[in-house]
């Protein structure tokens, strides 16, 4: 699954390999910790990894997906990685348009659509799920209180999808919790300034920061681990 290099070029003559891609879309909303090690963990492990905001249509977002794009390009600059990098081109509430359009942009590649476990059950009610799976393989990276369930694996298989486990360190963190409460400890720091400057999130309330440019409180919250 991951990139060639170097070292593993085939001998003269014979064929080169196909270098994966991997997709990650996400709703951002906004970027998380678990975001950013998403895409660091990613980027160590493939050649080529492409990120994007979208909209979901199951969900109703905190901010619209200009400034959700935004956010999530400033954790792509800020992890500054070989082969890592936002293409909003690719944005779209269904997956398999965006896997379309992936596979019209980069030809040649094996596509990977990367899922945290949590969405792994809610894969086959997806738009056009059984065509999606015939475009993509799927790599499904543990999140911490999800597991991946083998019945929900084996159903993915059965409709004719390939499914890899990735094996990543996420850190417990969900969008979700910073939208109810801004938590300097689950969002990435280069993006603390712009949430307050820009009022998102409710982040324009936290108005105790200290000297060194960090939000109150979010030093002690990081050291206990959060």
């Amino acid at each position: 699954m991951e990139g060639t290099g170097a070292a593993g070029r085939p001998p003269a003559g014979a064929d080169a390999p196909r270098q994966s891609l991997a997709l990650f879309g996400t709703s951002a909303d906004p970027p998380t910790l678990g975001h950013r090690a998403f895409l660091q963990g990613l980027s160590e492990r493939y050649g080529l990894v492409r990120t994007w905001a979208s909209d979901n249509p199951l969900k109703q977002h905190g901010a619209p997906l200009a400034i959700r794009s935004a956010l999530l390009q400033a954790v792509v600059t800020d992890l500054n990685r070989p082969g890592l990098k936002l293409d909003q081109r690719l944005s779209s509430r269904h997956t398999l348009t965006s896997v379309r359009r992936a596979a019209e942009l980069y030809p040649g590649r094996d596509l990977v659509v990367v899922v945290g476990s949590d969405l792994l059950g809610q894969i086959p009610r997806w738009h056009a799920s059984e065509e999606l799976l015939q475009h993509c393989s799927l790599a499904v990276v543990p999140r911490v209180g999800w597991p991946a369930r083998q019945s929900d694996l084996e159903r993915l298989r059965a409709m004719g999808g390939t499914v890899t486990r990735l094996d990543l360190t996420i850190p417990a963190t969900a969008s979700s919790s910073v939208r109810a409460r801004p938590d300097p400890a689950m969002v990435p720091p280069e993006l603390w300034q712009r949430l307050r400057e820009q009022d998102l999130y409710g982040w324009g309330g936290l108005d105790e920061w200290s000297g060194n440019g960090d939000p109150a409180g979010a030093g002690a919250a990081e050291s206990h681990g959060r």
